[in-house]
């Protein structure tokens, strides 16, 4: 509930005026709200550089990210050290791809292009979008074949002829949220390709 002290304004003569303001003035404190969540895996996940799975929690950090409706919301997700190789990781949740200010179902939406774009951003920032997945697609084409072969033996090929994001989708289909499916296995096996900002040359 907002609360908004009367004293704290001067208020207009007739009642109509003054019921505007007060609206004014609460809608104008809303936008400045953000939701903050804590982020807590139930998973043990190992180390992505040695596969250990002694993990000790050492702090916590602030993320923030935007949703498909263009609000910000705050994540605060821990930091963990790895107590055999001296690693640190940040506990990420898939609804994040590492490195992007925008949820995985953002970029999702650019690049599948199945629906009319809806995304709350400008339009360089979907062409770096594209740019970005079409130079690490068939990394992640590669990653998933190798992830294929480690843990089932073997690796499903998919058809030469499609597309590169079409073979992706042989690995982990095409319904909604795939951009989750390829971001996991590839960060958690430590094949992720560590970005520099778009502002850094």
């Amino acid at each position: 509930m907002l609360i908004v002290s009367p004293h704290l304004t001067v208020a207009p003569k007739k009642a109509s005026q003054r019921n505007l303001w007060l609206l004014y003035q609460n809608m104008s404190l809303l936008k400045r709200l953000k939701m903050e969540f804590f982020v807590r895996s139930l998973e043990r996940i190992p180390c992505p550089r040695c596969s250990s799975l002694k993990m000790k929690v050492i702090g916590s950090r602030k993320r923030k990210y935007i949703t498909l409706k263009g609000n910000e919301n705050i994540l605060i997700i821990r930091r963990l050290r790895c107590q055999h190789c001296g690693g640190i990781h940040h506990e990420l949740p898939d609804i994040l791809v590492p490195y992007k200010r925008y949820s995985s179902e953002c970029i999702e939406t650019v690049i599948s292009m199945n629906e009319p774009i809806s995304v709350p951003a400008d339009d360089s920032t979907l062409l770096r979008w594209r740019n970005w997945f079409s130079k690490i697609s068939f990394h992640f084409l590669g990653c998933l074949q190798s992830i294929s072969v480690q843990l089932y033996g073997y690796s499903k090929v998919a058809p030469t002829g499609q597309s590169v994001l079409h073979r992706i989708w042989h690995y982990v289909d095409s319904t909604y949220g795939w951009m989750a499916r390829v971001v996991q296995p590839v960060a958690n096996m430590n094949f992720w390709v560590h970005t520099r900002s778009a502002f850094m040359a």
